[in-house]
C-alpha cells in the first residue's frame, strides 16, 4: 500500500458533506485498504466559518474555495455545494489545477454535463456523480458500465422521494394534496419552498442525465419534458383505484421504436398496481430498466438524505482514487449515437380523460365522435350521471400527446362538455 495519502477537498458541508467528512474519518482504514492508499481531507470550503463542525478541524475550513481548488496538491474534489455557480467554475477550476472530482449536482450536470465531461478529458481527469440521482442507488455506474454492452431501451423510475411520500400518503390514507403536503414539511421530507419537487424540476434533471447515459446522446434539461403534481386530486385517486392503477411521479426516457429518437419527461402518471413500481412507498426511489439483453431490471432504495448520498459520494471517491493510483481515468462522456430528441407530441401513451357533461342523450356519440375525427381510439368509457349533470371518463388506446391535445381543444368547444376535470397518462403497460 502507498503510504503517501490521496488529498480531498470537500466543497460544501451541509447534510451530505458534513456525513461524507464522518465516513471519511471514521472508515479511513476500510476506505485505504480499499483503495491503496490513505485519503485525507485536506480542505472544506463553507460559506461561513465559525460554527462547530463535529469532526472536523477548523483548521481545514475556509470560505475561500476557489484558492482550495487551486492548491494544486488536491487529488479529488468532492462538490456537494449544489447550483450552477459558483458550482460550475469551481469544477473546471479543479480539472485545470489536476484534481479529478466527484459531484453530486443533478442540476448542474443536467444544464452543462457536457462541457464538465469535455473539461475532464481535455485535463485528463475523471468526473463522477453517482450521487446526482437517486441518492444511495446504484444507478449511473450500471448504466453506464453494467450495460455497457447492451442496448438500453427505456428507463422508467420514481426518482423524488418527496413526491413519492405524497402521492403515496394521498393513495393509502385519500387526504388532499396540500394535507399531504403539509404532513411531508412536517416530518423534513418537503423543503420549505417544495417548488423544486413538486414541480418536477429536481426529476426533469435526474431524467436529462440518466437518459443521456441510457442512450449515448446529450439529452439537456430544456429537453425534458415537465409537469408537476399539485393538480393531482383525490378524486383522481378514486379513478385510479377503479382502473387498478396508483399514481406516481415518473421520469419516464424512451428510445423511439426506429432507434432514431429519444423522449425524456416527467409527470404524474397512473401505472398498474401489478407493476413493481405501484409497490414503492413513502420517500424510496426506484427505476426500472428494460434493455435488450438484460430484460428488465429494478433499482430501489433510498433516494436522498445525507448518510444514503454520502454513501453514492464514497463510492465514487474510491473510484476516482483507484484510477488516481493507477495513472488512469473511467469512462467519460458518451454521446456518439447523437439521437434527435423528440418534443412531448411525439409521445405515444395511453390517457385517463374525465369529463364533466350534460346528462342527456347523445353526449356520449359527440364525445366518441370527436375522438374518432382525432385519430383516437378509445379503450373504454365509464359513465355516472345525476341532477343533469354527469361525469363522463374515458381510457384511450394509444395515441400521441400532439392527437390527444387536438381531442381535448375540441371537445371544450362542445356545448355538452362542461368542463375537462383531469387528464393523466397511463404507463407502464
Amino acid at each position: 500500500m502507498r503510504t503517501r495519502p490521496l488529498k480531498v477537498a470537500l466543497l460544501g458541508c451541509g447534510v451530505v458533506g458534513s456525513e461524507v467528512a464522518r465516513i471519511m474519518t471514521t472508515h479511513a482504514d476500510d476506505l485505504a485498504a480499499r483503495i491503496g492508499a490513505p485519503v485525507e481531507l485536506a480542505g472544506v470550503a463553507v460559506r461561513r466559518t465559525g460554527k462547530e463542525r463535529e469532526g472536523i478541524d477548523p483548521a481545514l475550513v475556509t470560505t475561500d474555495a476557489t484558492a482550495l481548488v487551486k492548491r494544486g496538491d488536491i487529488d479529488v474534489v468532492v462538490e456537494v455545494i449544489g447550483g450552477i455557480e459558483p458550482a460550475r467554475t469551481l469544477i473546471t477550476t479543479a480539472f485545470e489545477h489536476g484534481a479529478s472530482v466527484v459531484s453530486a449536482n443533478k442540476a448542474l450536470l443536467a444544464q452543462d454535463g457536457a462541457a464538465l465531461h469535455a473539461a475532464a478529458e481535455a485535463n485528463g481527469k475523471d468526473l463522477y456523480y453517482e450521487a446526482a440521482v437517486a441518492g444511495a442507488i446504484p444507478l449511473i455506474r450500471p448504466l453506464r458500465e453494467s450495460l455497457a454492452g447492451d442496448k438500453v431501451n427505456r428507463v422508467l423510475g420514481i426518482v423524488n422521494g418527496t413526491t413519492n411520500f405524497i402521492l403515496d400518503k394521498m393513495d393509502s390514507t385519500g387526504a388532499g394534496y396540500q394535507e399531504a403536503l403539509d404532513e411531508a414539511t412536517a416530518l423534513g421530507y418537503a423543503e420549505a419552498d417544495p417548488t423544486a419537487d413538486v414541480e418536477g424540476f429536481d426529476a426533469a434533471a435526474k431524467a436529462a442525465i440518466l437518459a443521456g447515459i441510457a442512450f449515448h446522446t446529450r439529452v439537456r434539461l430544456d429537453d425534458v419534458y415537465r409537469e408537476g403534481m399539485a393538480e393531482v386530486t383525490a378524486a383522481d385517486f378514486r379513478s385510479a383505484t377503479e382502473m387498478g392503477c396508483t399514481i406516481k411521479l415518473l421520469a419516464i426516457c424512451e428510445r423511439s421504436k426506429d432507434g432514431t429518437s429519444v423522449t425524456a419527461r416527467v409527470h404524474p402518471a397512473m401505472i398498474p398496481l401489478s407493476h413493481p413500481l405501484a409497490s414503492v412507498r413513502g420517500a424510496y426511489n426506484a427505476v426500472f430498466v428494460e434493455s435488450d439483453a438484460a430484460g428488465q431490471l429494478m433499482f430501489y432504495g433510498p433516494g436522498a438524505g445525507g448518510s444514503p448520498t454520502a454513501s453514492a459520494v464514497l463510492g465514487d471517491l474510491v473510484a476516482v482514487c483507484r484510477n488516481r493510483l493507477n495513472g488512469a481515468t473511467g469512462p467519460g462522456e458518451s454521446a456518439y449515437a447523437d439521437l434527435t430528441v423528440s418534443p412531448m407530441g411525439d409521445v405515444v401513451t395511453r390517457y385517463h380523460i374525465s369529463l364533466d357533461v350534460a346528462d342527456k342523450p347523445g353526449v356520449l356519440a359527440q364525445v366518441a365522435t370527436v375522438f374518432a375525427e382525432h385519430g383516437v381510439s378509445i379503450d373504454t368509457v365509464r359513465q355516472q350521471g345525476k341532477d343533469g349533470e354527469a361525469s363522463l371518463v374515458v381510457v384511450t388506446h394509444r395515441a400521441s400527446d400532439a392527437s390527444l391535445s387536438g381531442t381535448v381543444e375540441a371537445l371544450r368547444k362542445l356545448d355538452t362538455v362542461r368542463g375537462v376535470a383531469s387528464i393523466m397518462r397511463v404507463e407502464g403497460e
